[in-house]
């Protein structure tokens, strides 16, 4: 028996592939003091069943580039232990049966080339001499991904093992941790059972590395994991006469079916559009999987999979003919996004997560365990990991029914078409607005963030809003144009109660504030200042406003998704901060944002407040009276207007809303379609797609918010000063295309000379302009002057294969000096 130290640096609870990894990557980073505990025998959770897929090209580049490490590591992976792994680099192919699904397609072939994956857009004729068994009569094409392949799970777990041990881990399994030890918020040990003994390893740092039960370990310290279990279907055939050896992986999405040879034999798995959530019943309020589920299979269901399977003996006739070998039924888990759970948690120091891989935790299992590595040594991840990071998800989301109704979606939105616009269908209605009544009688059609209900844009009065979803003009284009012109041109109500926000208080804040801020915020009271939170690095962890409310209180404003991220990057920042506590408020008040060229004259007749600049300047906050309330008005505008917002204790949300509407009749309601369109074409930036932990400021183009020579100086000054003695080469620009050309999302190539030089953050259709916009950052040569008299030209961007002529600027072109919000 190993022996098991009573200490370690770090304990890694899980040894499935994604466990494994963390250990592997650890030890490589000189963690040697390390203990991994698997509660049976390696992978026998669901590492063991997983088809072995290794795919690469993710939703986001610096998803892409882990999955992309993971391919590349694994041949070294064998070389390094006399392990071998399996992994064999055949490629896969995905087909489109319809020309939206081609579009989609074509968009991953753009996104591929520009994350350094070689990627080839196939015809039924190149798709059939590369997989000759499909059946192409109803496809339009595809696309072949030549660096995909397969690998064998298990013995890449037990590869990554060895690699562990070898740099001194110590691997323990039958050894099933019971609980983390937790003192004063900060982690300081694992319980555990091993050989009828309960023991106990102390230690500073815990991955939860434990797939389906890490939700269920977390639970007792009030640590939110939102993953669920599903049931998840395949088939294995008896040997396939003729079947090529090494055939291509091939993914039908559009059937829900992906299509593996496997030693002359096929292995056929599904994403249904409904899944089965599993081990639904609960115990202390979490799901329940049996005591002793190691190696596990779940009863056969084939009156679930029938029409699924009567789908891929279309797509594959040969699959009709051949005999079933296994009809396999196991537990994998999914997280309510699809995507997986890395990083610190909010609730307790010293506690990461790596877990909830929704299917993709061979391909993801490399890359994921290196960079958790390097954040749980180096303090920060290597890459902006937000699409990923714990602290996206909300409290209600680790609840047990919001996941198990979830769940029924998810797992099939893996092969569903992902559209821009895409709504979840379950689990909805969970934060509503004070406001929400009301605009859902005005025909408001809801998205959600973060849990909220929000109008993203009206059909009007007495008509039933739906989205008809394409990656072209949806049928909300001209309700959300109407709702951007009546901002640009007369005034228009957005409900933003969404927004997080956060109170610091006490003798201390102003100080402390002032070192987390970029900007100065020891200012007047009364005022507003924008900023950003820089970490150690000198980039953006995040992007609010601060408002002084009073000598010793100020309020922190943030968006509605980096609500939780935020707070807790707040706290841990303040620390022991003397005489200073900071509160989340989000929920004690509804935001009002009235915007526009007449929204002066609305406010005027609202109150009895004087609005005009002299009184009340660009950048000002105070307390005003409307109707029977008292509401903090701030003169702030995300659309490039005139404009106010107005904090409203919730209590008196609809009267002030009512009050408002009755001082202008014809004040249009805009929902955050029209929100962002006007956005992007003021070029204001958002966290999370045009600025994040990869990026600086002065990147950014948002230098006139460093107060670089404010007494106490701010985190990251340092390290931003010498990124600036540098010089910046890398870019933020705003590009306008044609009238007629497509539109911009994310993650479109943009191409100078035909060699492409960044990717488009975010986009919309700028309707004041006529033109299709986007943001993008571009790496120009050393020297160069960005602005060429305020304009950049010879730029393409590309979408779905196609190059489209671009306009770019530094300075937004829609009212580039700002006169119109200051006015």
């Amino acid at each position: 028996m190993t022996p098991v130290p009573e200490q370690a640096q770090v304990v890694v609870v899980g040894g499935g592939i994604v466990g494994c990894s963390v250990a592997y990557h650890l030890a490589r980073r000189g963690v040697s003091d390390l203990v991994l505990l698997e509660r049976a025998e390696l992978t026998s959770g669901t590492t063991w069943h997983a088809a072995g897929l290794v795919g690469q090209l993710r939703s986001s580049q610096n998803l892409t580039r882990l999955a992309k490490y993971t391919a590349e590591l694994l041949p070294d992976l064998e070389r390094e232990t006399g392990q071998a792994t399996g992994f064999q680099q055949r490629g896969s192919v995905s087909v489109a049966t319809s020309g939206e699904r081609m579009h989609e397609l074509l968009r991953n072939v753009s996104a591929a080339r520009l994350f350094g994956l070689e990627a080839h857009r196939l015809g039924p004729r190149e798709i059939e001499q590369l997989v000759p068994i499909a059946e192409l009569e109803d496809v339009v094409g595809g696309v072949f991904l030549p660096g995909d392949g397969s690998t064998n799970p298990v013995d890449t777990t037990r590869a990554f093992a060895l690699g562990a041990k070898a740099r001194g881990a110590t691997v323990v399994e039958h050894a099933a941790a019971t609980s983390v030890v937790v003192e004063s918020g900060r982690v300081r040990g694992v319980r555990y059972h091993l050989d009828g003994v309960d023991r106990e390893i102390s230690c500073s740092t815990v991955v939860n590395a434990a797939g389906m039960w890490a939700r269920e370990l977390m639970h007792p310290l009030g640590v939110d994991v939102p993953l669920h279990a599903a049931e998840h279907f395949y088939v294995v055939t008896e040997p396939v006469p003729g079947l090529p050896p090494g055939m291509p992986v091939l993914r039908d999405p559009d059937g829900c079916s992906y299509f593996k040879e496997d030693a002359g034999k096929l292995l056929v798995g599904w994403f249904e559009p409904v899944a089965k959530p599993w081990a639904v019943q609960k115990v202390r309020g979490v799901p329940a999987i049996p005591d002793g589920f190691a190696f596990g299979t779940l009863p056969p269901d084939l009156d679930h999979i029938a029409p699924l399977m009567e789908q891929a003996v279309r797509r594959v006739p040969v699959l009709g003919d051949a005999g079933i070998q296994l009809f396999f039924n196991g537990p994998e888990s999914f997280t309510p996004d699809d995507r997986y759970l890395l990083g610190p948690t909010p609730e307790v120091d010293g506690l990461f997560l790596a877990c909830g891989f929704n299917s993709i935790g061979i391909q993801s299992a490399g890359g994921a365990g290196s960079v958790l590595a390097d954040w749980i040594v180096d303090g920060y991840p290597p890459m902006d990991l937000w699409d990923v990071d714990v602290r996206r998800m909300m409290p209600f989301q680790g609840t047990s029914h919001y996941l198990r109704d979830r769940t029924t979606e998810s797992l099939g939105l893996l092969y569903a078409m992902h559209w821009p616009s895409r709504q979840y269908e379950t689990a909805r209605d969970v934060r509503r607005t004070p406001f929400h009544a009301q605009l859902a009688s005005e025909g408001a059609f809801f998205g959600e963030v973060a849990g909220w209900e929000r109008a993203n844009w009206y059909a009007g009065p007495g008509r039933e809003p739906r989205y008809d979803y394409s990656y072209g003009r949806e049928g909300w284009f001209p309700h959300a144009r109407s709702e951007h012109l009546a901002v640009r041109n007369a005034v228009g109500l957005i409900d933003l109660s969404s927004f997080g926000k956060f109170v610091v208080k006490g003798p201390g804040a102003c100080r402390a504030l002032n070192r987390i801020c970029a900007n100065e915020v020891d200012v007047a009271v009364g005022r507003i200042v924008y900023t950003q939170w820089l970490n150690d690095r000198g980039t953006v962890e995040a992007d609010v406003t601060v408002t002084r409310e009073s000598e010793n209180s100020f309020l922190v404003v943030t968006a509605a998704a980096t609500q939780r991220r935020d707070f807790a990057w707040l706290e841990r920042q303040l620390g022991e901060e003397a005489g200073c506590t900071a509160f989340d408020v989000t929920s004690a008040y509804a935001v009002l944002g009235v915007f526009g060229p007449g929204s002066r004259a609305v406010l005027s007749r609202a109150s009895i407040d004087d609005f005009s600049t002299a009184a009340f300047p660009f950048g000002g906050s105070r307390t005003v009276e409307i109707g029977y309330a008292r509401v903090r008005a701030s003169r702030v505008s995300y659309t490039g207007e005139l404009g106010w917002e107005l904090y409203i204790p919730t209590e008196y949300a609809v009267h002030v809303l009512d009050q408002v509407r009755d001082a202008d009749g014809t004040a249009a309601l805009v929902g955050y379609n029209a929100l962002n369109s006007l956005r992007v074409e003021k070029a204001f930036r958002s966290w999370g797609h045009d600025i994040g932990t990869d990026d600086t400021p002065l990147e950014a183009g948002l230098g006139f918010a460093v107060a670089w020579d404010k007494p106490g100086g701010f985190i990251g000054r340092d390290q931003l000063s010498a990124a600036s003695a540098r010089g910046v080469r890398r870019h933020l620009l705003q590009f306008q295309l044609a009238s007629d050309a497509p539109l911009l999302h994310h993650n479109e190539p943009i191409l100078r000379d035909g060699v492409a030089v960044g990717r488009i953050t975010s986009g919309a259709y700028g309707h004041s302009l006529d033109r299709s916009m986007g943001l993008g950052y571009v790496t120009l040569e050393p020297g160069e002057d960005p602005r060429h008299g305020g304009l950049v030209d010879a730029f393409e961007v590309e979408v779905a294969a196609e190059r489209f002529p671009a306009v770019a600027t530094l300075d937004p072109a829609y009212d580039p000096g700002g006169t119109r919000m200051r006015a």
